[in-house]
Order: structure tokens, then sequence, then C-alpha cells
């Protein structure tokens, strides 16, 4: 039977087209309509309603729990620490926990918002006209009481339970942030304002491993050396090295600059702080005839004649400056620690 067969009548109109009807072809603008709307389960049967609530809980309750074993995990388990994770092998275990930790407390939280929205929210479908950016004194209102009609709708009220573990799981994820300033001088431990070095302690070649005298260093040359005491088999030795890793550099002593420079230096032998202001990395080049290093880093350099000021790049300040002498054996020895902090500038730094 061909349209043409049907009384004009019971054609579908414009009107049809909200009820699921389909709109005439000669009018391409017309509404299409919702589809009528479903409950959910959790809409008519309360106890469904209270399933899901236990479960939105307990989601935002594993994260609060994730939090805390995240700020546990950051204080008690060790840089170094190395675990076999299969399928991973073998991977820094406080790096692993962190990642595990952290990610849990974000995923229970998005879990959990989403599994409210779609089992316990209002889902009702609601069509509304585009309107102007700017709004009025009533479309204000307006947005005021659709704010409150979602709240409501949210079984907020209704439902302490989710609420509080929500407020719960949202109030201590940020406590992961929090925690990580530790590292920023911001706690008592004040890692990052010193370093092992202190009066009397020898100077080691990082190649040889032996305590380094004048004589071993020539005139143009670059050495990099370590503390006394600090070997690479020991608990924190990463965490040591990259604070004070040392470059010693011998300059002719007229060509030194600066006075500061020249009164911590021993016979022309200059001894700096390895790791660069800008972002941490470690230095390692050096031109001999100007003097300058160079991290690889992102170009910083420094004039070691000139107290190891910043001459281009991005670095904020100076490099440090270890005072040095010699010992009553011959040895090159610090005569104390770093004046300031090493590496990149931080918040607190004076």
């Amino acid at each position: 039977m061909s349209s043409q067969d049907i009384p004009e009548e019971n054609l579908p109109t414009v009107q049809d087209a909200h009820h699921g009807g389909v709109a005439v072809a000669d009018d391409p603008f017309a509404d299409p309509g919702l589809p009528p709307h479903r409950p959910r389960i959790q809409d008519i049967d309360e106890r469904a309603a209270k399933r899901s609530e236990r479960v939105i809980a307990l989601l935002f309750t594993i994260s609060m729990l994730a939090t805390i074993g995240f700020i546990a995990a950051y204080v008690t388990i060790p840089v170094d620490k190395i675990v076999f994770i299969f399928p991973f092998g073998h991977v820094s275990g406080l790096n692993f926990a962190l990642g595990l930790t952290l990610g849990t407390a974000l995923f229970c939280i998005g879990a959990g918002a989403v599994h409210w929205g779609r089992t316990l929210m209002s889902d009702v479908e609601v069509a509304d006209e585009r309107h102007p950016v700017s709004a009025d004194a009533a479309k204000k209102a307006l947005v005021l009481k659709e704010w409150n009609d979602g709240v409501t709708e949210a079984n907020i009220a209704r439902r302490p339970l989710l609420r509080n573990t929500l407020i719960g799981a949202v109030s201590l994820v940020p406590l992961a942030g929090v925690i990580l300033l530790r590292d920023m001088g911001t706690l008592p431990e004040k890692k990052l304002r010193t370093t092992m070095w202190s009066k009397g302690k020898l100077i080691i070649n990082q190649n040889t491993m032996e305590p380094l005298r004048p004589e071993d260093i020539a005139v143009g040359s670059l050495t990099f050396a370590k503390p006394e005491g600090l070997e690479e088999d020991q608990h924190g030795y990463m965490e040591e090295i990259a604070k004070a890793a040392l470059m010693i550099v011998r300059i002719k002593p007229e060509d030194i600059k600066d006075k500061q420079e020249l009164e911590w230096s021993h016979d022309g032998i200059v001894a700096y702080s390895k790791i660069c202001t800008h972002v941490g990395c470690p230095i390692s080049l050096y031109e001999q005839q100007t003097h300058h290093v160079l991290c690889p880093c992102h170009q910083s350099t420094f004039d070691l004649s000139d107290g190891a000021r910043v001459i281009f790049g991005p670095a904020g300040h100076a490099l440090p400056q270890l005072r040095i002498g010699v010992n009553d054996e011959g040895f090159l020895e610090a005569l104390g620690d770093f004046e300031e902090p090493v590496g990149p500038a931080f918040w607190e730094r004076g």
C-alpha cells in the first residue's frame, strides 16, 4: 500500500514527532522529539537503589584508603627500593606504590561519581531552547533554581552515606599533593639545604675512588668528585650524590676574576656543584679556553672564572662553590658545606 492509499488524516504530522512519530518529509526542521522516558530499576526498587548507594560509598571509601596508602608509601618506602612485579619485571617499589595508590584514589572517585549519576541522580531528559549568552536577573534566578533542583535530584540530603563518603574522598585526595611538599624543604627535615660535605671531608675522585691531591689536577682539566664516605652500595646513595656531586677545575689564579672565588680555591683549583641551577641536570661539558661549563639539557652556561655566574640559558643563579683546602697529608678537603642550597631554586630559598 502506498502513502496515496492512506487517508490524509492518518498521516504523521509534526506534532506526532513528539510522541515517536516521523516528521513530514517536506519540513526538514521539524522537532524530532525525544524517546519516551524509561525508568531505571533504582527508580522503582528502593532495594536496588540501596545496593547502588553501597557500591558508590564503597568506591569512595576505597579512594580514601588509597590516598592514605599513597602517603604511607611516600613516607616509608626507600627511594632506591627495587621490587619484582609481574609482568613488569624489576621496578622501583616507591614509584609503583605511588602510581597504584594515587591512580586507585582518583579512579574510584571518578567511578563513584559516574555510577551515582547513572543510577541515583535524575535521568529525565529535558529539552530547552537556545538563549543569549548574557543573562538577566530572571534567568539568574532560574539558574539558581535549577541548581537547587539538581541538588535535590542528586539525593544528597536523602543519602547521607554517599554525601559523607564523597566529602571524605575528595577531601583526602589533595593530601597526596601536599605530602609531596616534604621534599621541598617545608617540613623540619631540611634535605634540600644541606649535603654530605663538611669540614675535613676528603674530596674523592669519582673515577679512581682515590682522594685527590692538588698535583692530580692539571690546568684546564675537569674532574668529577664526591665526598669521602659516600659509597655506591649504601642506602640513599642516589639521593646524596644528586646534591653532593662536585666538579673540580684548575684555572690559573690570575685568570680568576671573582675575589671570593679566589679565596675559596686552592692554587687555582676551584670546586663547584655539578648540579645545574635550572632543573638539576648534571653538568658535564667544559671549555678550557673560556672556562665555561655547559649544561647539556637546556644549554645553561656558567663562567667558572667569574664565580660560576650564568652567562647564557635559563638557569636562574650561579653554581654554588665549595670552599676547599689541603690537609696535613696533602689531600684536598672541604672546609664546610655549600653556603647555599644546590640545584634549582625552590620557593623558600633566600
